[in-house]
């Protein structure tokens, strides 16, 4: 049986698919299912591109309930990956899957990070501070915004002429390249292989 991947996103799903394309022909592992707390999330168009089950669910389904959990438990989820999913993870998820949710995050972490500090606002921030460089943060996801044991990190120059449209572009580059090979090698590791 191959080990099940649930990827949960919140917007476009751009990482997601190319997690799906990374993992479309291995045999070991598989993207089963994708959740998202957005209804009009272009994500599910993504799902049913490639034949995968979505699942839309409310705010109150995830933090109030059991509903989320039992979804993942349904379909004998192993691994947990966001993918642009802009909630807080709750306690009973990260209970269930401890050290086996990944986040990936659009800035070079511990800088950027935290609540309300995602997609556009960070790189609105790396703009008006003037960096040099950007880049992504991957870790494992904890009970607190952007703080669990990070992965994997990789940056980017940026220019003084780069907008923040263009610090997005480029960091987005940077997210599509390494997401699913950061991914593969954690699956590995709980795999043994």
């Amino acid at each position: 049986m191959p080990f099940k991947i649930a990827i949960f996103a919140s917007g476009g799903g751009s990482n997601a698919e190319q997690i799906i394309l990374h993992f479309q022909e291995n045999s070991k592992v598989e993207v089963s299912l994708i959740l998202t707390n957005n209804k009009n999330a272009y994500v599910l168009e993504r799902a049913q591109k490639h034949n995968i089950p979505a699942v839309t669910f409310t705010r109150n389904d995830l933090y109030q309930t059991e509903k989320v959990l039992n979804l993942l438990k349904e379909n004998e989820i192993d691994f947990i990956v966001l993918a642009g999913f802009l909630l807080l993870v709750p306690q009973n998820l990260i209970r269930a899957y401890s050290d086996r949710i990944v986040n990936i995050h659009p800035a070079l972490l511990p800088a950027y990070g935290g609540k309300g500090m995602y997609g556009h606002h960070v790189h609105q921030a790396v703009f008006d501070n003037f960096e040099k460089e950007s880049g992504i943060t991957i870790h494992m996801v904890n009970q607190k915004y952007d703080e669990g044991r990070q992965l994997f990190q990789k940056s980017v120059p940026l220019n003084v002429t780069d907008t923040p449209d263009i610090i997005a572009s480029k960091v987005l580059e940077l997210e599509h390249e390494y997401f699913p090979l950061v991914i593969e090698d954690e699956i590995k590791k709980i795999l043994g292989d």
